[in-house]
């Protein structure tokens, strides 16, 4: 028994201690703040503080973010939140009992209560982790696991989910006639609501794409599905390709995703959206479309998390700096070139989180 306190105590100290000797732990916290500050403050109050002065600015903040924690607060641990604030603040005070004088300090009593407080909301977090873990293990169970070998191209794929689960989707569809589809989605938003509507649309799509006559019909037919069970200012934008074997040509649609880049000998094509995103306005029509692919030639589809990304000075990644190394990729296989494009984006954020899902996909015609 004691054995274990002892190797208790010593993991928990040698954990301190690793903390206190990472570098980047000054960084990290204000990146902490940073984002205590976004989740309890509104744009429209974020914007009326840029009126005042630094000190008043400061007590603002601080009434906004207490009364932002307890309304977010469930009743019985508001009102405990209260009780300890008061306890803190009236520190000493005293009492008459039978005829006796009796002063107490309340503020132990104010920091054991924050303590429980804190102890109740991290039980909620872990099991809601626990949930989300879960999640995850099913999201990555749909996700596919090794890269269909087709006769003449390379494809590589990769997702990383900005949260513990994410809202991009990557699949392989075998169809026939030698015929293979792949999918680059990206759900609005991120998180688990972004995961669930991410499986509607891949169970969705496998289901509608063998029957579908054309990817006109396919992409109004998913537009359907989505906007009739979907969720308010939910929507998913989709680049969608379909290759054959030992074909230069391929189909596609581009619901309303980022432009797909065709890497050819000396310039860049690229492959915008010729509709809306998949779920936002029922009726949209959308329009299959082709594009040649020679050999030695590279297709780069990847969701906005990529070209969205921010270093810690609030800077994009953005598109001419995605532009800019494109050529380099030529004559590098699919996967040596993803993840020359993925070290490039790692290196811009250097110890920033990810702000959204990114996902990306490379095909290259052999």
């Amino acid at each position: 028994m004691g054995s274990d306190s002892s190797n208790n105590q010593e993991s928990l100290g040698q954990t301190v201690l690793d903390d206190i000797r990472k570098t980047s732990i000054k960084r990290r916290f204000w990146q902490e703040l940073t984002d205590l500050y976004d989740f309890y403050l509104d744009e429209e109050k974020r914007t009326e503080l840029a009126d005042y002065g630094r000190i008043r600015r400061a007590f603002m903040v601080l009434g906004w973010l207490l009364k932002g924690l307890l309304f977010k607060l469930s009743p019985a641990r508001r009102l405990a939140l209260l009780a300890a604030l008061l306890f803190t603040v009236a520190a000493q005070t005293s009492l008459t009992l039978f005829e006796r004088r009796i002063s107490a300090d309340l503020r132990p009593a104010g920091f054991i209560v924050l303590l429980v407080i804190l102890m109740l909301e991290l039980k909620d977090k872990l099991l809601a982790k626990d949930e989300i873990q879960v999640a995850r293990e099913v999201q990555l169970a749909l996700l596919p696991n090794s890269h269909p070998k087709i006769p003449g191209w390379q494809i590589w794929s990769y997702s990383r989910p900005a949260n513990d689960v994410g809202g991009d989707l990557v699949d392989y569809l075998e169809l026939g006639g030698f015929r293979h589809g792949v999918i680059l989605g990206d759900v609005a938003g991120k998180g688990l609501g972004a995961a669930l509507l991410t499986a509607k649309l891949q169970a969705t799509l496998s289901a509608l794409i063998t029957d579908a006559a054309s990817l006109d019909e396919l992409g109004a037919r998913l537009n359907t599905i989505l906007v009739r069970d979907g969720i308010d200012n939910r929507f998913a934008t989709a680049f969608y390709a379909e290759i054959e074997h030992d074909s230069d040509d391929i189909r596609y649609l581009n619901a309303g995703h980022n432009p797909a880049y065709v890497i050819r000998e000396g310039r860049l094509e690229t492959l915008g959206a010729s509709a809306m995103p998949l779920g936002m306005m029922p009726g949209t029509q959308y329009r299959e479309e082709s594009v040649r692919i020679c050999k030695g030639e590279l297709l780069i589809i990847y969701s906005d998390g990529l070209t969205e990304a921010e270093d810690e000075d609030g800077q994009d990644f953005g598109n001419d700096k995605l532009e800019a190394m494109l050529p380099d990729l030529r004559g590098l296989t699919a996967e040596q070139a993803g993840r020359k494009v993925l070290r490039a984006v790692d290196r811009f954020l250097a110890d920033q989180r990810p702000g959204d899902d990114l996902s990306l996909v490379i095909l290259v015609r052999t």
